[in-house]
């Protein structure tokens, strides 16, 4: 499959020996994309969670028992399965920056690209959004609502980047130069252990780019070839040997 080669490929290192399970960055998630809250947030069928944190555990009794928390937002594939399955364009990587976008009034609500993400990081809205007791006064105004009947998506807070952009331009300034931290993701922003790590994989002088070189830094189900965009930091093998499909007798690479 032929790839877009981006000057600037925005991406994340996210350290699981920090995380701590908190849910920070889901709760920021929400509230900076206008994600409105449901009456049964056990329905994990319906619910929307553009980042959603996963328990990881090794399986072994007390004093042995470990366990380990896994933020997971869409990957930003370099290679999405998703785009090719989308009948209407809806979901593409053309953008510099390589953030696989959803432009939602084409979506017509197939769910083509949920079938085809090994990530299940897409969401269908099944219901109008509600905000109850005024909460709709909160909303972020960059941000657009989006109906039912259309698939939803981590977007890494693309509107803060158009944000950024707009704020070196009035200042004269290269737009696509941004200082490391002028752009990040609300889920980076939230965490109150420092576990997530936003910038530019393509520049490296940015420390995202330092953590996704490291021995210690691999990407979710890497063998499927999707080239994501999100690493995952771990000095304990047991919690990297979970991020694929490694078999007993495998090595991890590192």
């Amino acid at each position: 499959m032929h790839t877009r080669e981006f000057t600037i490929r925005w991406g994340m290192a996210i350290d699981l020996d920090k995380c701590t399970g908190c849910g920070a960055c889901m709760v920021a998630c929400q509230a900076e994309n206008n994600l409105a809250p449901i009456a049964d947030a056990s329905n994990k069928i319906k619910v929307m969670n553009w980042i959603t944190v996963y328990e990881l555990s090794n399986g072994k009794p007390y004093p042995e028992h470990d366990v380990a928390y896994l933020p997971r937002p869409c990957q930003q594939c370099g290679h999405p399965p998703c785009v090719s399955v989308c009948p209407v364009i809806a979901t593409d990587k053309n953008e510099e920056g390589g953030i696989v976008s959803q432009v939602t009034p084409r979506c017509i609500g197939c769910r083509y690209c949920m079938a085809a993400c090994p990530y299940h990081a897409r969401y269908f809205n099944w219901r109008d959004p509600v905000w109850p007791g005024g909460l709709e006064k909160a909303l972020t105004p960059d941000v657009s609502v989006r109906p039912r009947g259309v698939v939803e998506k981590c977007t890494f807070c693309h509107h803060r980047w158009m944000a950024a952009k707009d704020k070196a331009i009035v200042e004269g300034r290269d737009p696509m130069d941004l200082a490391e931290g002028e752009y990040v993701t609300s889920c980076t922003e939230a965490c109150p252990n420092g576990a997530i790590t936003f910038g530019d994989l393509n520049n490296e002088e940015h420390e995202v780019a330092k953590l996704a070189s490291s021995k210690h830094a691999h990407r979710l189900l890497e063998r499927l070839g999707a080239h994501t965009q999100v690493y995952y930091v771990s000095r304990r093998e047991w919690v990297l040997r979970q991020l694929d499909n490694y078999l007993e007798d495998e090595k991890v690479k590192g």
